[in-house]
């Protein structure tokens, strides 16, 4: 199977495990918007994972990852937020372009030289943006923080995660140093659904609700 799966495999497949996750399944409409393709052009690509036995197809369900599928979408996470740190911590990389170069990297990394970034990095638990990296037996550590949306006037918390996908967004949360680890305060909130003020290293921010909904604190 391995000659088979090729890097558009792998990212189906990691996708299909992220909206498992986030969502509780996988329709066929949610796996074509996340990939940006037609819907029969994610069908046909079901109907490929499904002939390699990553993938069920179940009815009201949608679509949901084999033990081999949800192995493979782990291992290609670990690759990918692996790499992000090691994009970050060891070459200097800028945030916001860890995780194209992650992208492009993953589907080639060799066990040996994962299991030799990991080392050489310390054996970190998360990646720059604050997802946890599955370990070497691919165990993913459990979350449950809230959002910053969620804080009230006068709250102050730790930034734990922000969103990765879009280099713009990523940019302007480090424009604000508003990254994981990092203590932020909310000291007013807009009615209507308005922007939230913050502060961060004692700057003053406005942040939209949308975005503010998009960043994990504990």
């Amino acid at each position: 199977m391995s000659d088979e799966l090729t890097p558009a495999v792998e990212d189906y497949v990691r996708e299909i495990y992220k909206l498992q996750h986030e969502r509780g399944r996988a329709t066929t409409s949610a796996i074509a918007e996340r990939m940006g393709v037609s819907a029969p052009s994610a069908t046909g690509m079901i109907k490929r994972l499904a002939s390699l036995s990553l993938v069920e197809h179940e009815r009201y369900r949608g679509v949901v990852l084999t033990r081999a599928g949800e192995k493979k979408a782990i291992e290609l996470i670990r690759h990918h937020r692996l790499l992000e740190q090691y994009l970050a911590q060891a070459l200097g990389l800028p945030i916001d372009a860890v995780h194209a170069e992650a992208d492009r990297l993953e589907h080639a990394l060799s066990e040996e030289v994962e299991a030799r970034i990991d080392a050489s990095l310390g054996y970190p638990t998360h990646d720059p943006h604050g997802d946890p990296i599955p370990d070497a037996r691919l165990r993913v550590a459990a979350s449950s923080h809230g959002t910053l949306a969620a804080l009230g006037i006068g709250d102050r918390a730790t930034v734990r995660r922000i969103p990765d996908g879009d280099p713009q967004v990523v940019r302007y949360l480090a424009s604000m140093e508003l990254l994981p680890s990092r203590a932020v305060e909310v000291v007013e909130s807009a009615p209507f659904d308005g922007p939230l003020t913050i502060v961060v290293g004692g700057t003053r921010h406005a942040i939209s609700r949308e975005l503010a909904l998009q960043i994990h604190v504990g």
